[in-house]
């Protein structure tokens, strides 16, 4: 993992569990492996690594350096996808690999909740309306239809930050829509939702949440076709990633006002200075804030180490990655 990673996740927390669980050198960091294998005692440990406990920042793990770690048997990732380092020769070698996506589906799924409930109450554009009229506002002439009794929300993917948002949607009178090529309808209607075509869900829901994978297939799902579906007034919520969504297709509709946001991730990651979404009242953007951070990363730590220690008591992982599910999720 980076360093940068290192320090965020192993905190004094989670890295006394870490160091009790396995036969680990908590000073040994691999950031390059061409570096750490030039280097005779960092070579020598990897040449004896069971496991490698991974994190964002890995180097990915070609063929050429798996080779150098003949005893690896498995990769224990603290963190989500596992695209970026688990290469296809680390399956071909069959290593086991578990992944703390569950972990940090959590805190994207809280944010969609929050963003859901705050866009359907139009806390956004009621709190900008204040600070302009510094004084009353009419809110029943303003705001006639605010509210999330009986609203439709749209998820589109039924992944796992998908469907935690799907649990945390339970207690709320709402309807749910969900799109998911890959999602058995029967599953979906025990989770509390109705499985339809991603045409018929964007006419239909007040909220669209976005949760599929950045793949071929979902680039620019989100185009200026299926937008024009979305009924006036509706809210986009993309914390999955900006290329699902045309930037230029989404601008348009929000400058207009006949749309409404919520982008915790864009396309380019980090709009240029210029960009309206910037100061546009019915648009809030975070900067990549959904996911782990802060002392949710030692929930990511935790997972992990959770996964180390089953492995070490001969135990399946609780979250393993299957390399068959790889080319539809993330």
């Amino acid at each position: 993992m980076s360093s940068g990673t290192r320090a965020s996740v192993l905190t004094g927390q989670t890295l006394p569990e870490l160091v009790r669980v396995a036969d680990v050198d908590p000073d040994l960091l691999v950031t390059d492996f061409a570096s750490a294998f030039a280097e005779d005692s960092s070579a020598r440990r990897l040449a004896a690594a069971e496991v490698l406990f991974t994190g964002w920042g890995c180097p990915p793990l070609e063929a050429e350096a798996l080779d150098r770690m003949p005893r690896l048997r498995a990769v224990v990732h603290a963190a989500g996808s596992i695209k970026h380092h688990v290469t296809q020769a680390c399956w071909e070698r069959g290593l086991l690999v578990s992944s703390a996506a569950a972990a940090n589906a959590l805190p994207v799924a809280e944010y969609t909740l929050a963003a859901i409930l705050f866009a359907n109450k139009r806390v956004l554009e009621s709190a900008h309306a204040y600070r302009a009229a510094r004084g009353p506002i009419d809110l029943f002439r303003r705001y006639p239809a605010v509210g999330n009794y009986r609203r439709t929300v749209g998820l589109v993917g039924a992944s796992l930050i998908g469907r935690r948002v799907l649990d945390l949607l339970r207690p709320f009178d709402l309807r749910v829509l969900v799109h998911d090529p890959y999602a058995d309808p029967a599953e979906l209607a025990a989770l509390g939702a109705e499985a339809v075509p991603l045409d018929e869900l964007l006419g239909h829901s007040d909220v669209v949440s976005l949760h599929a994978p950045a793949l071929p297939q979902t680039h620019l799902l989100m185009n200026a076709s299926r937008l024009a579906l979305m009924p006036d007034g509706a809210t986009l919520v993309n914390t999955a990633r900006g290329s699902l969504v045309d930037t230029a297709a989404l601008t348009e509709e929000l400058v207009s006002g006949r749309l409404h946001a919520v982008l915790d991730h864009t396309e380019p990651e980090v709009l240029p200075a210029v960009s309206p979404l910037y100061n546009l009242p019915n648009v809030l953007l975070t900067p990549h804030v959904a996911g782990s951070l802060g002392g949710e990363l030692d929930r990511l730590a935790a997972t992990a180490v959770e996964e180390l220690e089953r492995y070490a008591l001969g135990l399946g992982f609780r979250h393993p990655v299957d390399p068959g599910r790889l080319t539809y999720s993330a």
